[in-house]
């Protein structure tokens, strides 16, 4: 057989997917906020974008009884037609069409008071780190002793433990020392820090504030906390010292016995070490700046619930008309001027036809939300319906993947509050008469039923199924287990107090 290199002519398909329609893809995906700075990017990017102003809105808004008004009554059916897809005369597959729909480059501006929430967050902190550095400081350590206590606060964690074991923090400080003494030419030789040195610093460290900073594990962050208070001949103190693995097992009948007092002083004791911190450093920590901006607003007006879009804030684009007519007169550019004037007009275009498309795209899944989860706005969580996103998809005629873009990161305000829009979908379980129920629903049910139980006669997981069965909900207890530990509820045999 020759080798070497050959050339085959052949015929194939392939189905290339327009870049235009990732980019839409990503429009979809992305929150307010993140939408607000990308619109605000293309209008610096592109020539042929401009603002609308306020005056313009008004002079353009459609009347109040047009049926493609974004705030619908979910009582009355919609009045949509869908325009015909425009034409492009090509006879590969337009995926603008498919994307767009011929969506109308206009909008209606919602007709109520734009709402933002906003979490409160502080301007200025200060972390654990300084925290210690400003108490350290204020000691009288010599200069070695001030090397060493910069390392102990670097290797502190948020949580406030010491995040690696001392002969670590050992071996880097002396490191660090030899490496100094190399670089400056010290011919004597440089004395490292010993294994007394480090525990002398550790005792310093854990004196600090908060009280079991700088502790090594759980116990001992108890043992520092129950040691600053005062309670070192304490009965809580003797249990984590002495006995925490059965303490933290509440083997409460087994440590009574062992230590010859009653189960009720057993108990006592662990409820005044459950009232510690187990990690002291989180109240210095920094809170994370969370701005949560509704991309929707469900509210109930003369007992209908309307959907509004809330999107005040986001910039509202419009052609620019003096840039077009300089585009008209063609003969003042060339051949360059000319390709880089029609792909930023039609940038332009397709940029403004997607918002809207966009706009759209969340108004038809929210409104089949809220039709679907109605009982959960009247009645509240335990009357949440399982929805999946392929139902929803199935619904509205979209894609599955489409659908998880809208709900992507977007949140909803709600006469129950502020709801990401992943709240609404859940799983379900069947019931005695063939209805469905959430799983989101079920949980609540068994935190309510936990929560009012007797504390001497904890419910177990086989009480809480049969509890739920009575109510007409088919679970099993390996289902009832895994729930209560989503929900971090502990086992009844650890629950039950004496």
């Amino acid at each position: 057989m020759k080798t070497g290199l050959q050339q085959n002519a052949g015929l194939r398909q392939e189905l290339k997917v327009n870049p235009r329609l990732y980019q839409a893809m990503d429009l979809l995906y992305m929150p307010l906020l993140d939408l607000q700075q990308h619109l605000k990017q293309e209008l610096l990017t592109n020539p042929f974008l401009e603002l609308v102003e306020p005056e313009e809105e008004d002079d353009e808004a459609p009347d109040a009884d047009d049926p493609a008004a974004e705030a619908q009554d979910l009582t009355e059916p919609e009045a949509s037609a869908e325009p015909e897809p425009e034409k492009t005369g090509d006879d590969d597959v337009d995926w603008e069409a498919v994307l767009l729909d011929g969506f109308e480059t206009g909008g209606q501006r919602e007709e109520h008071e734009q709402r933002e929430w906003y979490e409160p967050v502080t301007v200025d902190t200060r972390d654990l780190a300084d925290h210690l550095t400003e108490q350290l400081s204020l000691l009288e350590l010599t200069p070695r002793q001030a090397i060493l206590a910069e390392e102990f606060v670097g290797n502190i964690n948020d949580d406030g433990w010491l995040a690696c074991p001392l002969e670590e923090i050992q071996r880097g400080v002396n490191e660090w020392l030899l490496k100094e003494a190399e670089e400056r030419d010290i011919e004597s030789e440089v004395p490292v820090f010993t294994d007394t040195e480090m525990l002398q610093m550790l005792q310093i460290i854990q004196d600090l504030d908060p009280p079991g900073v700088g502790a090594r594990d759980l116990r001992e962050c108890l043992l520092l906390q129950l040691r600053a208070a005062g309670m070192r001949e304490a009965l809580a103190y003797r249990l984590v010292e002495e006995s925490f693995e059965e303490l933290i097992a509440h083997r409460w009948s087994e440590l009574s016995k062992r230590l010859g007092i009653s189960a009720q002083d057993v108990q006592g004791a662990a409820d005044e070490i459950a009232k510690l911190d187990p990690k002291p450093g989180l109240r210095f920590s920094a809170g994370n700046d969370n701005y949560i901006i509704p991309d929707l607003v469900v509210e109930k007006i003369d007992g209908h619930y309307h959907i509004f879009l809330n999107d005040g804030n986001l910039p509202r684009l419009k052609l620019s008309r003096t840039y077009q007519e300089i585009a008209r007169d063609k003969k003042r550019f060339d051949t360059e001027s000319k390709d880089f004037i029609a792909s930023k007009h039609k940038s332009a275009n397709w940029m403004i036809q997607a918002i809207e498309q966009r706009r759209q795209t969340m108004l038809k899944v929210m409104h089949y939300i809220v039709d679907r989860q109605r009982d959960f706005f009247e009645r509240g969580v335990q009357a949440l319906k399982p929805l999946t996103l392929r139902e929803v998809a199935e619904a509205v005629g979209m894609h599955e993947s489409t659908v998880s873009r809208v709900t992507n990161e977007k949140f909803v305000q709600t006469p129950r509050g502020v709801l990401p829009l992943k709240f609404f979908f859940s799983s379900g379980l069947a019931t005695a008469d063939g209805d469905d129920v959430s799983a989101r629903g079920i949980k609540d049910q068994i935190e309510k039923l936990v929560g009012g139980e007797d504390p001497k006669n904890p419910l177990t997981d086989q009480a809480i199924v049969e509890i739920l069965q009575q109510t007409g909900v088919q679970i099993a207890r390996r289902t009832v287990a895994k729930y209560r530990d989503q929900l971090g509820v502990l086992p009844a045999r650890m629950r039950k107090r004496v």
